[in-house]
């Protein structure tokens, strides 16, 4: 699908995001201008500009079980990374840092499947950090283990405990338990997470998960962060094709 032309007035958050064109398709990039402390508010998923999508693309974000969101802004170039310093917490409706904190100059990322459940548009992941996940498909594809120390979305996280309540692991747990109720890895103390959408689902949006109780909070962080917040690196994914990010209209 080629990049999306913005239909929105630009620069739509110049007082906290730079978004770089470049020439070469998908591989604009947003930047932070700002400083923040871990889990400071970046951004509000405003209606507007959001509005409710008719249906899921690589451009949008998914909001609850089965609705997505179109961010309808510069958000939508924020890429994703295995290691973001963001985090889209859509029961909230709002964006905020990771447990690092932003600093001017640090590209902002955040980790689509903590919002996707099932991509339209898979891509691999050129994030190059140290815990890159490789193909990224949404949270519906990946392992407990892929997911593991990252925050993740309230309505991820309950697909994802239906997925593996038949799981040949999950009936061996509760054999032994005797209790029904797998827990999926901690939304971890160190975890983070971009916009623009996915096929079928991703996007940006979301944020404040510890806030909203969606999980517990590292207690080396602050006392209102994200019930997992998600580590900072920087990444691209737009060189995978999977962003609308790039445009020849100028920023």
């Amino acid at each position: 699908m080629a990049p999306i032309k913005p239909h929105w007035v630009q620069p739509s958050h110049p007082d906290v995001q730079e978004v770089i064109v470049n020439e070469a398709a998908f591989t604009t990039k947003s930047i932070s201008k700002i400083a923040l402390p871990p889990f400071g508010l970046f951004a509000k998923l405003d209606f507007p500009p959001c509005t409710v999508a008719p249906e899921p693309t690589y451009a949008t974000v998914q909001m609850s079980r089965d609705k997505h969101l179109d961010l309808n802004s510069d958000l939508l170039y924020i890429n994703h990374s295995c290691e973001p310093s963001l985090i889209f917490d859509t029961s909230s409706m709002n964006v905020i840092a990771g447990p690092k904190g932003l600093t001017p100059g640090d590209e902002l990322t955040f980790f689509y499947p903590s919002t996707e459940w099932h991509m339209a548009q898979p891509f691999d992941c050129l994030c190059g950090t140290p815990t890159c996940r490789g193909r990224i498909a949404g949270a519906r594809d990946m392992t407990p283990a892929q997911l593991e120390g990252l925050w993740l979305n309230r309505h991820i996280r309950d697909l994802l405990e239906e997925r593996d309540a038949g799981s040949p692991l999950k009936a061996k747990q509760q054999q032994v338990t005797g209790n029904g109720a797998v827990a999926l890895p901690p939304n971890g103390a160190h975890r983070t997470n971009g916009t623009n959408g996915t096929n079928g689902t991703n996007g940006t949006n979301g944020t404040n998960r510890g806030v909203n109780g969606v999980g517990p909070v590292a207690k080396s962080d602050s006392a209102h962060a994200p019930a997992g917040a998600q580590r900072r690196g920087p990444t691209s994914r737009e060189l995978s094709g999977e962003m609308g990010g790039d445009t020849t209209v100028p920023i």
